[in-house]
This record gives structure tokens, sequence and C-alpha cells, in this order.
């Protein structure tokens, strides 16, 4: 028996790795596809990731921890800098590394960067992983996969796509192969290591993102200020969040005429955090501005990003 009470087989293997590539590749969606359900959000707009966030695979054979990093880019604020600075150390604690590049962009100046980093992180194992094979022709995904192997050495290359399911079982094997012989990390069941809380937020961030104009999404952030179950109603948990912004102006593209966006937000939010936690929610949803927050030390703690 383990310590958290698994009998495993001879041969069991558990251990980390980390999804890394550029902005909007498909990194969050394919952890989700593994996990088998919703852990990170999605969106179309690029470096939603903010936080190196666990996923947790469970197999007879083995338990795959995937940590979904933020896209590795040249930072152009001081949030950039940190994000970038945790996708490096976390690339330095993982057994195995998936570079994810997509099937649908020829590939680029953010590739060849990122294959470079790679290959300066020693002996860890790198598959390659063409992502969104469902967005192109075979013919296409054939050339790619080509294109990808001249990046650089290694261990796998294989195709996939998050969204139909093709190959993500596949995704999943080449992974463990090259995780280490040892004991489940996490308990049978556990799906995140991540708090409610912090997930609830990232909902909230998630609702927000959807239809806004290019330069908003980087200046959204969401903190929940308190969730608990309502006193007189053992079905009914109350949620009570900022959502944070820069500028008057964006505030108010957030909120939109008479406040229908900031409504169609909240709508949205709460059906995803009901599907969390399997109860009926109460959002209570406010906004503040927090001038130049991405630039600013005191505020970037504040809002939970941290040196």
């Amino acid at each position: 028996m383990t310590a958290l009470g698994k009998t495993t087989t001879e041969g069991y293997r558990s251990g980390f790795a980390c999804f890394i590539g550029r902005p909007n590749v498909g990194k969050s969606t394919l952890m989700n596809a593994l996990v088998g359900t919703k852990v990170a959000i999605t969106s179309s707009r690029p470096q939603t990731t903010r936080r190196a966030i666990r996923g947790i695979v469970h197999r007879p054979d083995a338990q795959l921890i995937v940590v979904d990093t933020p896209g590795l880019h040249k930072p152009r604020t001081l949030l950039g800098e940190r994000l970038d600075s945790l996708v490096r150390s976390t690339l330095t604690e993982v057994d195995v590394i998936g570079f994810c590049v997509p099937a649908d962009q020829t590939v680029g100046p953010g590739d060849r960067f990122i294959a470079r980093e790679l290959a300066n992180v020693g002996r860890t194992p790198v598959v390659a992983i063409v992502t969104k094979t469902d967005l192109v022709p075979p013919e296409r995904v054939a050339e790619q996969l080509t294109a990808v192997s001249t990046l650089g050495e290694f261990a796998d290359i294989v195709p996939c796509s998050a969204r139909d399911g093709f190959q993500v079982g596949l995704v999943g094997d080449l992974l463990i192969r090259h995780l280490p012989e040892g004991m489940p990390l996490y308990p049978e069941g556990d799906l995140t290591d991540e708090p409610e809380q912090l997930l609830v937020a990232e909902l909230i961030r998630e609702a927000a993102l959807e239809g806004v104009r290019d330069e908003l999404p980087h200046s959204i952030a969401v903190v929940v200020d308190d969730m608990a179950p309502r006193e007189d109603r053992e079905d009914l948990i109350d949620v009570y969040a900022h959502l944070f912004v820069e500028r008057p102006s964006q505030k108010a593209i957030v909120i939109g005429t008479k406040g229908a966006r900031l409504r169609d937000v909240g709508t949205r939010a709460r059906k995803q955090i009901e599907a969390l936690l399997g109860t009926k929610v109460f959002l209570d949803l406010r906004i503040k501005v927090a001038k130049d927050w991405q630039r600013d030390p005191k505020q970037l703690r504040r809002l939970g990003f941290y040196d």
C-alpha cells in the first residue's frame, strides 16, 4: 500500500509533465482533454493562462500531473516578466516537456525561439505535439510534422486534436513513458490541486474575455473576495468577486450599454461555477479600476501575482 492508500502494480509511474508553446496553441485545451474535465480556462485570446495550473490524469498504471504554463513570449510588462519567469522555472522541475505547435499555423520565430530554449534544459525529454489537427487537412498535418522535426531533437513527435479527441490518449502514453517509477502523488479522484476560489476567479475571467476588444484581455484580473454557503440555504453558495481593469474606458467596455455586457458575463460565469461546485450559486460581481496594475509590483502582489 502507498501513503495514499492505493496499491501500486509493478512498473507504476508517476510524475510531472508541462506543456510549453507560443500563446494560444491549445495547451490548456489539451490538458483539459487529458484530465477529462475542465481544470484550466480556455479562450481564443492569446495569453489566457497566467498561472501554472496542474491537472491530474489517473490511469491504472500511472498518475500524470500536467502543468499548463502561460505562453512563452517576449514580455512587455512586469506581469509578462513574471509569467516568463514562471515558465522557465517550471521547465526545470518536471520529468517531461510537451512542446506544442499548432497545425494551422506556419512554424515561425516564436517556435524556433522556444525550441532553442528547450535545447538548454538538460536531459529532460521533450515530446513535440502538433495540436489542432482538426483545423487542417491530413496533408497539412504531415507538412507540419516535417517542419517541427527540424526544430530540434525530440523524444517523440505526435499529432493530436484536443477538440475531437484524436490521439489525445497517445499523447498521454508518450508523456507517461518518460515518468519515473513511483507511487501516486495525489489521491484517486483529485483532478487538480488548485483552490476552488482560484478556479472560480478563472471562470469569471474566462467569461469576461469573450467578445472584448483585442487590447482589453491582458488588462483583466479577477479576485474572489469571499465564497461561502449562505447561512439559511444549504443549497446556495454566495460568491463575491471583483473584476479589475486598468482604465475607466475599459471599465465602460466591460459594463456595456446599461450594464448588459456585465450581466452577460455574470450569467455565463455563474453557470460554469455551478457546474464546478455542483450547487446553485449567487454571484456578486463588481468592477474596479486598478491603474496600470500589470506594471505595478504592489498591485501585482495584491492580485496574487508574486515575485
